[in-house]
């Protein structure tokens, strides 16, 4: 055999096994993106049914086409493999899970909740990303996955919008609040909830630096919406953005009393009493303040501030005097000295 057939073989082994090879050819990885796409689509649409059936609602073959932005004949497949594995059923258009299929949509629902705990508690990400990072690794973790980062973070109760997270077994906590709206003026309470679909309405409840923790205390409401003061500032919002906020009303002798400031507020030449920090802060940035010093009851000075404004100020605290931007400071929630 002459050199160029020689090589002309070689070429088209070579070519054979890029595309070929088990597991790693160009074929294998191309079946398995495949398969991988049409798990996390089945996994969407059972979360999907689950998440409506839970509000009261009845999904549907549209709104399953809609949630995943796929067309209704996708939409319609999709529902009948379901079907055929006993995972959904549907009666007169309208969707519901069996027993298995609730169980698996609540696994997807853990692995979401978990990964948006371990977002908050020990990374960095701004919490506007949690939400679709979590949808990305919910198909990701594995069952045993699950249950190791569920015992790193403590077995947590909650994710950090306040919504329950499933057990190991499935069991569920029902929502405890009520909407923000059913607050009449002068009643108090503290943020339990922050629905983060529509994700519209959560960009705006970010935007206004609501978190789940923050005590609210209502001022007035009307037909337009209702104002209330959170952390020493007024807030608006309209009945539909006040529904995706749940509260718990506090008892009088909680809600007693002025309501606490950020660091932030305090002037320059100020002095405060640090009360804790805000619920909103969290992972590496509350680690962080906890370890140069603002510990709940250590009493702090404003100092001095850049000559730009009050972006960056210097406080003093322990002796030590160290400068925090603004957004830092307003995660530091205190009482003026004297007050």
């Amino acid at each position: 055999m002459n050199l160029p057939w020689l090589i002309a073989l070689f070429s088209l082994a070579a070519l054979t096994a890029v595309f070929f090879w088990p597991r790693y050819g160009l074929l294998a990885v191309w079946r398995e993106t495949r398969a991988q796409r049409a798990r996390v689509q089945r996994e969407d649409t059972l979360k999907h049914v689950y998440t409506l059936c839970t509000a009261g609602q009845s999904p549907t073959v549209q709104s399953v086409a809609g949630a995943l932005q796929i067309d209704l004949g996708k939409a319609a497949a999709l529902i009948e493999d379901l079907e055929k594995h006993g995972l959904l059923t549907s009666t007169d258009g309208a969707l519901s899970l069996t027993e298995i299929g609730r169980e698996y949509a609540l696994q997807i629902v853990r692995a979401h909740r978990l990964w948006e705990r371990y977002l908050a508690d020990r990374t960095g990400y701004d919490r506007r990303d949690w939400h679709r990072e979590a949808e990305r690794q919910e198909h990701r973790l594995t069952p045993d996955e699950m249950e190791v980062l569920a015992a790193q973070l403590g077995n947590p109760r909650y994710d950090p919008h306040g919504d329950p997270i499933p057990t190991e077994t499935g069991d569920l906590r029902p929502l405890e609040g009520q909407s923000l709206a059913s607050l009449e003026p002068a009643q108090a309470g503290r943020i339990v909830h922050l629905e983060d679909e529509p994700a519209q309405v959560y960009e705006q409840l970010m935007d206004a630096g609501l978190h789940v923790g923050m005590q609210v205390r209502v001022t007035d409401k009307d037909a337009q919406g209702i104002r209330f003061q959170a952390e020493g500032r007024p807030h608006s919002l309209t009945h539909f953005q006040a529904g995706s906020v749940e509260v718990a009303p506090l008892e009088a002798a909680e809600a007693a009393g002025p309501p606490p400031m950020t660091l932030a507020q305090i002037p320059l030449g100020g002095a405060a009493r640090i009360l804790r920090l805000s619920a909103a802060c969290q992972g590496a940035e509350r680690r962080r303040l906890l370890d140069l010093g603002f510990i709940p009851g250590t009493q702090v000075k404003v100092v001095m501030r850049s000559p730009g404004g009050d972006d960056l100020r210097a406080y003093e605290v322990r002796g030590t005097q160290i400068a925090l931007r603004r957004e830092q400071a307003d995660m530091l929630l205190v009482v003026p000295e004297g007050r």
